[in-house]
């Protein structure tokens, strides 16, 4: 299982999700994505996201500024 980061710091809604979503469609399924947002609309988009594609969301955490989100990817077919 792999990790990948994502950097979206400083990006504006409706570009955190969006290329969430690109990223996730790039890992294996198991694999984790560990997504860091600066932009608020995050913490309702992202978990929108996940709900709608099957992933699972590990962790939110937040540290300042910035929003860090760990996804893993379903093991199965997602949306």
């Amino acid at each position: 299982m792999a990790m990948t980061q994502l950097d979206l710091t400083g990006l504006k809604c409706p570009l955190p999700a969006l290329k969430t979503r690109k990223a996730l469609k790039s890992i294996g399924p198991g694999d984790r994505l560990e997504v860091r947002c600066t932009d608020p609309l995050a913490a309702i988009d992202i978990p929108n996201l996940i709900n709608e594609t099957g992933d699972r969301l590990e962790a939110t955490e937040r540290d300042g500024n910035h929003i860090v989100f760990v996804i893993e990817k379903a093991m199965g077919p997602a949306a």
